[in-house]
C-alpha cells in the first residue's frame, strides 16, 4: 500500500477543521442553513489555504444524505464518495488540462441530465483562470442560468485573469494567507497524532518557510519526519530543509550592524560553504532587517511581524543598540542593491560588495543631531552665546495688519561715493550691476534697455520691448529703481520707463574702451597659457564697473 502524505491524510472534512478561514466557512454555513447557497461560487486566494478543500466540504454538506445540518456526516454514501474522490455527481475538473471550448461544450451537454443519486450535480473547476477565452465565452450562458440541480464551484490563485463577465456571475470568497501561529499550532497537533516529537522552534521554522500555505507546511513536515525518527532535533530540521538558522542570521546581521567586515565575511563564507543559496540568504537578511526596523519603530510589533515571542524580545534588545537613522540607512542601501544580487552571475561577490558599500559609508546622523551640531558650532563662533537667546522673538502681528514688504521689493544696499563714476555710461553700467545684485531677473531685463537721460529730478529709461517695459513698471521694481537711481544720480529722481526700438547705450567711448579691454584680455599671455594647459576656450569676459574710470 502506497504511503498517504500528511496533506491528504489530514485534509479537513468539516468546516470546523479548516485552518483560519472562519470568514468563509461561517458565511457558507449560514447560507446552507438558510437555503441561500449561490449556484456559482468562486474561491480565490493564495496556494494551500483551503480553496478546493472548502469546495469539497460544501459539496458534501449539500449532498449529505444523513442529515440536513451544516456539518456533513462523512458516513453516508455521498460523503464517502466525495471524500474518496470518486463521486458520480461531483466532478473535479483541472482547468489547466481541460481548457478548450470543446470540453466546455461537452460540460454544457452533461448538465442537462439529473444527478445519479444525489441532490445536486456539482462541478468543481480548479485553477479556473487557465480556461481559454472561447471556453469562458461558451460557459457564460450556462453559468448565468444553470439547471436547478447544478452548482458550479471555481478555485483560482489568480482571479485577475478571469474575465469580468465570469466574475459578475459568481459569488466570490477570498481566502487569506494563514498566519504563522496558526500553522505552528496545526503542525503541533499533527505531530501529536503521528507520535513525533519536534521542538517548537523547528515548527516555527517550518511554518515560516511555508509562506502562509498549510499544504506547503505539511509537505515540509512530511520531509522532516521521513527519516523515521520519533524525536527530530532542530539541527536535523535545518539540514533537511536547507534553510538558514535564525541564530546564524542574527550573527550575520549583527556583524553588518557592528561594522565588523571580518566576521561578516567569515559568516557568509560558512553559510555559502554549507550549500545555502546566497540569493535566498540575501532575501532572508532583508526580511530580518525589515523585522528589526519594525520592532524598533512600532509600539506593538507582534502584530506586524510573524515571529515567536522569544525572538521578538531578542530583536528588541538588538534594536535598542542601533541608532534608528543607521538602521534605516542600512536597510535602504541593501534593498537598493537587491536586484544586483538577484540578477548577478556571482551573487556571493555582489552580496559582499553591497555590504562593503554600507560599511565604507560614513555614519548617518539624524536631522536633530545635525541641527544640534550646527547650534554648537554657532555658539563656539559667537563665543558661547546662546543662538536662540541672541534672536529676539518676533512680535505678534495683528490680524488686520498689512503684510510685511517682500525682500525682493526692498532697496539695494548703499553705494559708496567713491564707486560712483562721472561718466554717464559708466553710471548706467553701475545701475545695472546694483539692480542685478538685489534682483537678478530685473537686472537681466534692465540690461536690455538704455539710458536716455539722467538727472537728479528725472531718469528716463528706454525699453526695447513692451514686455520689458511692463516688467520695469511694476511697483516693486520701480521702487527699487528709484532707490538705486537716487544713490547714483543724486536727489529723488522720477523714473520714467519709455518704449523704443534701436536702443543703444549713450556712451560710444565707453563701448570702445570695453572692446579694447576685451581684446587685451584675449591676447594676454597668462590667459593664453591657461587655455593651453586646460585645453579650454574663453567663453566670456566680464568688465567690472569698479575698474571703470
Amino acid at each position: 500500500m502506497s504511503y498517504l502524505v500528511l496533506a491528504r491524510k489530514y485534509r479537513p472534512q468539516t468546516f470546523a477543521d479548516v485552518v483560519e478561514q472562519e470568514h468563509v466557512t461561517r458565511t457558507l454555513g449560514n447560507a446552507i442553513a438558510s437555503g441561500r447557497v449561490a449556484h456559482a461560487i468562486l474561491f480565490s486566494g493564495p496556494r494551500g489555504t483551503g480553496k478546493t478543500t472548502v469546495a469539497r466540504i460544501l459539496a458534501k454538506a449539500l449532498n449529505c444524505q444523513g442529515t440536513a445540518a451544516v456539518v456533513p456526516c462523512n458516513d453516508c454514501r455521498s460523503c464517502r464518495e466525495i471524500t474518496a474522490g470518486n463521486a458520480a455527481d461531483v466532478y473535479e475538473i483541472d482547468g489547466a488540462s481541460n481548457n478548450s471550448v470543446d470540453q466546455v461544450r461537452e460540460l454544457r451537454e452533461n448538465v442537462k441530465y439529473t444527478p445519479a443519486h444525489s441532490r445536486y450535480k456539482i462541478y468543481i473547476i480548479d485553477e479556473v483562470h487557465m480556461l481559454s477565452t472561447p471556453a469562458f465565452n461558451a460557459l457564460l450562458k450556462t453559468l448565468e442560468e444553470p439547471p436547478a440541480h447544478v452548482l458550479f464551484m471555481f478555485a483560482t490563485t489568480e482571479p485577475h485573469k478571469i474575465p469580468i463577465t465570469i466574475l459578475s456571475r459568481c459569488q466570490r470568497y477570498d481566502f487569506r494567507r494563514v498566519r504563522l501561529p496558526s500553522i505552528t499550532a496545526h503542525l503541533s497537533s499533527i505531530c501529536r497524532r503521528e507520535g513525533v516529537e519536534i521542538a517548537p522552534e523547528s515548527l516555527d521554522l517550518i511554518a515560516r518557510e511555508s509562506g502562509g500555505s498549510v499544504r506547503d507546511s505539511l509537505s515540509l513536515l512530511d520531509q522532516v519526519i521521513a527519516g523515521g525518527q520519533r524525536c527530530v532535533p532542530h539541527e536535523e530540521v535545518i539540514d533537511t530543509l536547507g534553510v538558514v538558522d535564525r541564530s546564524r542570521l542574527h550573527a550575520l546581521a549583527g556583524a553588518i550592524v557592528d561594522g565588523d567586515a571580518s566576521s561578516f565575511l567569515a559568516a557568509l563564507d560558512e553559510l555559502a560553504g554549507r550549500g545555502h543559496d546566497v540569493k535566498k540568504l540575501y532575501a532572508d537578511l532583508l526580511d530580518y532587517l525589515r523585522d528589526l526596523w519594525v520592532v524598533q519603530t512600532a509600539r506593538s510589533p507582534e502584530k506586524l511581524v510573524e515571529l515567536p515571542g522569544h525572538e521578538i524580545a531578542l530583536m528588541q534588545e538588538r534594536a535598542q543598540a542601533i541608532p534608528p537613522a543607521a538602521l534605516e540607512h542600512l536597510l535602504d542601501t541593501l534593498f537598493r542593491e537587491e536586484p544586483a544580487v538577484r540578477l548577478s552571475p556571482q551573487p556571493k561577490l555582489a552580496f559582499e560588495m553591497a555590504v562593503f558599500r554600507v560599511l565604507q559609508g560614513r555614519p548617518v546622523l539624524s536631522i536633530d543631531a545635525l541641527i544640534a551640531k550646527l547650534d554648537d558650532l554657532r555658539r563656539e563662533v559667537r563665543g558661547g552665546d546662546d543662538v536662540s537667546a541672541a534672536r529676539p522673538p518676533a512680535p505678534p502681528s495683528p490680524a488686520n495688519a498689512p503684510p510685511a514688504p517682500r525682500p525682493d521689493a526692498a532697496a539695494a544696499g548703499p553705494v559708496a561715493a567713491d564707486r560712483i563714476p562721472a561718466d554717464p555710461a559708466a553710471r548706467w553700467q553701475l545701475l545695472c550691476d546694483e539692480v542685478s545684485r538685489s534682483q537678478p531677473n530685473l537686472g537681466a531685463n534692465l540690461k536690455r534697455c538704455c539710458l536716455k537721460s539722467a538727472a537728479a529730478e528725472r531718469v528716463e529709461i528706454v525699453a526695447t520691448t513692451a514686455y520689458v517695459a511692463s516688467v520695469l513698471r511694476r511697483d516693486k521694481n520701480l521702487a527699487l529703481l528709484r532707490a538705486v537711481c537716487a544713490q547714483i544720480f543724486g536727489g529723488s529722481p522720477e523714473v520714467v520707463i519709455a518704449e523704443g526700438s534701436g536702443c543703444s547705450p549713450p556712451a560710444d567711448g565707453l563701448r570702445e574702451r570695453n572692446h579694447a579691454v576685451v581684446k587685451e584680455t584675449l591676447n594676454h599671455p597668462v590667459v593664453a597659457e591657461a587655455i593651453d594647459i586646460f585645453n579650454g576656450k574663453l567663453v566670456d569676459v566680464h568688465i567690472s564697473t569698479e575698474d571703470t574710470p
